[in-house]
């Protein structure tokens, strides 16, 4: 059983490194893209599962490991593009160091409340930080917000959901 979870643990760190290099590689390579009347970077979707990733890196790996995965995916983003790197390594370090100060606490009254709630502190201080420091405005905001807020939905639903059934099977095969 532990060792299942140190892979699952390993996977999700995987996962939230990866999340945020390709949020990062996203914007480099595409920029800003049009959606529903808003002006959107390109890496705000991958970004916005990063904070569930990290949720679920705590969650399997503990306090530590996700620390050294906030630390890596900050530091790994200068990989992608030196002049986005400051903006996005500050913006990720301070908004999942905030994610990680309030999933804590809160997790003791439940896993998806304390993810979204979270979610929600991180994804709202990453788009502040990151667009003041890459464009010196916040003319995003609201792209940005409603970008990370959806895929925060989704990416909670999904582990609502798989969660559900884990629950079941284990109640009918005991």
């Amino acid at each position: 059983m532990e060792k299942n979870r140190r892979t699952l643990g390993a996977a999700c760190l995987m996962g939230y490194v990866g999340t945020v290099l390709l949020a990062n590689w996203l914007l480099h390579t595409i920029g800003i893209v049009p959606i529903l009347g808003l002006a959107i970077p390109a890496g705000t979707f991958a970004a916005g599962l990063a904070f569930t990733m990290r949720d679920l890196t705590q969650e399997t790996l503990g306090r530590w490991a996700t620390v050294v995965g906030v630390l890596v995916g900050a530091t790994l983003s200068a990989a992608v593009s030196t002049q986005l790197a400051v903006a996005s390594g500050v913006a990720f370090l301070i908004s999942e160091l905030a994610d990680f100060a309030v999933y804590t606490p809160l997790r003791a009254r439940g896993f998806l409340p304390a993810v979204v709630a979270s979610n929600t502190v991180g994804l709202v201080a990453d788009s502040v930080l990151f667009l003041l420091l890459a464009f010196g405005s916040l003319e995003f905001l609201a792209g940005q917000l409603v970008g990370k807020a959806v895929m925060t939905a989704l990416a909670v639903a999904a582990l609502g959901l798989m969660r559900s059934r884990m629950e079941r099977r284990w109640i009918s095969s005991g």
